[in-house]
């Protein structure tokens, strides 16, 4: 039976529940399984995660083998070098309607790890052209866009439900105005649906303003109904993927802060991190607390401003849809206009140092602490934005924007750092 993460979504969200989501992987079968057990064992709506490996990452097959016969760790599972009928054995008795597994890879060339995953009875997965080239690979973005339409044809083809969520949302989500990250993950999703995939997901990252952060995932819905036409989707937001804050208090309000997020803008799908991000890999336990307390957050309301929150929607939106539309315009096939799009500027990630990314397209954080654009490049946004070159941004700005949220938390002042002591009771007393 195929298709379950799309109906086990459904189902949660018809109760009224958010599901949630850790980031985990290990190299051996025995380790990986032990995890995926632990996991599924929580008793809440939560979805199984194999990581891959950074060998696998880089499409380097062998090397996992050779570590893994010398005794040593990985830090995920080698899913092309495990033979398919390996990870079926792992997956007997755990991978289900009522526990859905996602792999998730990073992979600029991702043919091999949905050839292997699909052989392996598994047909979710994530990433995407742009968003697993740009931040993590050298590769040239029209080989990603050609190998990723292979990957998705493949998917497509071999799995009834094969399912495709867009790290788009996520890209280099800390130093990206809402709008970028709207339309990437939009774009994204309708080079899926070209390639003949009919189940998405889109992704968004908690960024460094709760109120636009609201706006910015209503913004997402309302492009999604207007770009994907039939599609089945949903939203899947990420606990902050910028610098954690580096204590355990700061790190538990951060994680509330998200959960509450997701909650509150419908949000179907969290993944969600731990309160050790900022100093180590987190182990199987530390991931089990993050998803119970991010279950367990108080539905009391967030400090926020419905006020701001409709303006920061009204601009996103708008600038998304005219990012959306100008790259749509450039070709019909969406991968050529992607590539289009990025060569003209039209897309520009700012701080990306891909040799295809322009590089002319900036961000600062304003007085309240939002997501703005410094300069806009050549990107195709509302004439009130269109700027010319802006100061380079100094060092010592950029730390403090890479550092504004870990800091904020480490020092009290989270959306609801009110509750911090009585959450981090609630942690200590449960887990």
């Amino acid at each position: 039976m195929s298709g379950h993460l799309d109906r086990f979504v459904a189902a949660a969200r018809s109760r009224g529940d958010l599901v949630v989501q850790p980031r985990m992987g290990f190299g051996t079968v025995d380790r990986m399984r032990a995890g995926l057990r632990s996991v599924a064992g929580l008793g809440i709506p939560v979805v199984g995660t194999i990581t891959v490996d950074s060998y696998t990452r880089v499409g380097d097959h062998v090397s996992p083998f050779e570590r893994l016969r010398a005794g040593e760790e990985l830090n995920g599972y080698p899913i092309v070098t495990h033979p398919p009928e390996r990870t079926r054995d792992m997956l007997d008795g755990l991978y289900g309607p009522s526990f859905p597994i996602q792999v998730r890879h990073g992979t600029a060339q991702p043919q091999k790890v949905i050839e292997s995953l699909v052989r392996a009875g598994l047909d979710t997965t994530e990433g995407g052209p742009v968003s697993y080239c740009l931040p993590y690979s050298r590769l040239p973005l029209t080989h990603a866009v050609d190998a990723w339409a292979e990957g998705c044809r493949f998917l497509a083809n071999e799995a009834e439900y094969g399912h495709l969520e867009s790290f788009g949302g996520c890209l280099l989500g800390q130093l990206c105005p809402p709008s970028l990250l709207v339309a990437l993950t939009v774009l994204e999703g309708r080079f899926f649906l070209q390639h003949g995939v009919r189940y998405v997901s889109l992704s968004y990252a908690q960024g460094t303003h709760g109120d636009q952060d609201r706006g910015a995932l209503r913004a997402l819905r309302e492009m999604a109904r207007s770009y994907l036409g039939d599609a089945t989707w949903h939203v899947v937001l990420y606990t902050y993927m910028g610098l954690f804050p580096r204590k355990a208090a700061g790190a538990i309000d951060l994680i509330g802060d998200s959960a509450r997020l997701a909650r509150d803008t419908g949000c179907e799908r969290l993944i969600v991190k731990t309160v050790s991000e900022a100093w180590q890999i987190p182990s199987v336990t530390e991931n089990m607390r993050a998803l119970r307390l991010a279950t367990a957050v108080p539905t009391t309301p967030a400090d926020t401003s419905p006020e701001l929150a409709d303006a920061f929607f009204a601009e996103v939106l708008e600038e998304a849809r005219c990012i959306v539309d100008a790259v749509l315009d450039l070709d019909p096939d969406v991968g050529k206009a992607l590539v289009r799009a990025f060569e003209s500027g039209i897309l520009d990630i700012p701080f990306c140092l891909h040799r295809d990314n322009r590089g002319e397209a900036t961000c600062l954080l304003d007085d309240r602490g939002a997501l703005v654009w410094g300069s806009t490049g050549k990107l195709p946004l509302p004439g009130r934005l269109r700027q010319g070159e802006a100061a380079p941004l100094r060092s010592d700005a950029l730390f403090r924007m890479l550092n504004h949220v870990a800091d904020r938390y480490d020092n009290g002042s989270g959306e609801r750092r009110a509750m911090s002591r009585s959450r981090e009771e609630l942690h200590d007393r449960r887990f």
